[in-house]
């Protein structure tokens, strides 16, 4: 039998954490003993330090850039730095399994974890992996992924469809307190903005603006993004935070419509909830284009209207959300359609299966 401890780790993004916290409660309640390796500065230290009864530790890591940067010559060190500080993690901890949600710090710890034979599963929630995901995969015994094109780009003997994991408390959510919390009245239907956990600087500035003749329509709760709250904006029927976390359930209760980049975890939360939602992906100039396969793959199926980040300004913003308010009753015919799985069991029963034997 496995000893009930295990190591998760992923961050970078708020993406390659939103899995991992959607496991966490499941784990504890069945008695794991939960270690998270993470970065020393990223989200995932923010999201995971305060959950009790996890404990946090920071690594070095780097960023594998795909482009041309001094950096590149520094983040070598800091990766090989980065194993050998997993090492000696994992070595005092002893967990019979890791699991790796993804982002650059998760590489020296699957690294690691192979030097000291401890079974590891990946989760992949992009159509096409990650570049840390690629670098990470060879030193997985298990991957598992979100979308079932994934399959065509990884390991068949490795590979396991198990859909999206989305995070139950996310169901749960009171629509008077999100509407409170945001201090709004709820007279209109409630439009909520989300940049992703860095924010998103072209949505931002074309939802400005766009302010007035938003607010006309819509109450407007924008996460905009750490530093990016705009303190010269007062306008009526409109909220702005840098981030929600302990509220989310509550504000997405709250929600009628969504405007959001695409990524993996958030959309198929949304589709969770069927709640309609203009995409805006994050173009190929700023990204590796994963999120326009996401979008494209929403659209193809009905769940969402997309808007090219090249083409976004304040008028076509303007004019898709409109269109999409007139369509959201096909969006959410949809949606009904969607069979969503017990995901969250079967990522569970695939590391219960493939954690070490205690010795």
């Amino acid at each position: 039998m496995a000893n009930k401890r295990i190591v998760l780790t992923g961050g970078g993004s708020a993406g390659h954490v939103m899995v991992n916290l959607a496991i966490i409660p499941t784990l504890q309640e069945e008695g794991w003993q939960i270690d998270y390796i993470g970065s020393k500065t990223g989200i995932e230290r923010d999201l995971i330090e305060n959950i009790h009864d996890v404990s946090y530790h920071a690594i070095s890591t780097g960023k594998l850039r795909r482009y041309m940067s001094k950096e590149n010559f520094k983040d070598p060190f800091k990766v090989l730095t980065g194993i050998a500080q997993a090492f000696r993690i994992l070595g005092k901890v002893k967990p019979s399994v890791i699991f790796s949600k993804g982002g650059f710090v998760s590489v020296p710890v699957l690294i690691a974890g192979r030097m000291r034979g401890l079974p590891a599963v990946v989760h992949e929630s992009d159509i096409t992996p990650g570049l840390a995901n690629k670098l990470a995969m060879p030193f997985a015994k298990k991957i598992l992924t979100t979308f079932p094109e994934t399959m065509n780009y990884v390991s068949a003997d490795k590979a396991e469809w198990v859909g999206a994991v989305v995070r139950t408390e996310l169901l749960e959510g009171n629509k008077q307190n999100g509407l409170s919390y945001a201090n709004l009245p709820g007279k209109k239907p409630v439009l909520l903005i989300m940049g992703g956990s860095g924010g998103a600087q072209r949505i931002n500035g074309a939802v400005r603006q766009s302010l007035s003749e938003l607010t006309e329509q819509f109450e407007i709760i924008h996460i905009c993004g750490k530093n990016n709250i705009d303190a010269t904006v007062q306008q009526q029927n409109y909220a702005q935070f840098e981030y929600i976390q302990d509220e989310l359930p509550d504000v997405l209760a709250a929600t009628s419509y969504v405007l959001s980049r695409a990524g993996s975890n958030a959309i198929f939360e949304f589709l969770a909830l069927k709640k309609p939602m203009l995409l805006i992906p994050l173009s190929r100039q700023a990204s590796r284009g994963d999120q326009i396969l996401n979008a494209n793959s929403f659209k193809k199926q009905g769940y969402a209207h997309v808007l090219e980040e090249e083409e976004l300004s304040s008028d076509t913003l303007k004019q898709a959300l409109q269109k999409l308010r007139n369509e959201a009753s096909i969006v959410q015919d949809n949606m009904r359609k969607y069979q969503t799985q017990e995901a969250k069991d079967q990522v569970i029963q695939v590391i219960k299966d493939n954690a070490k034997a205690s010795k």
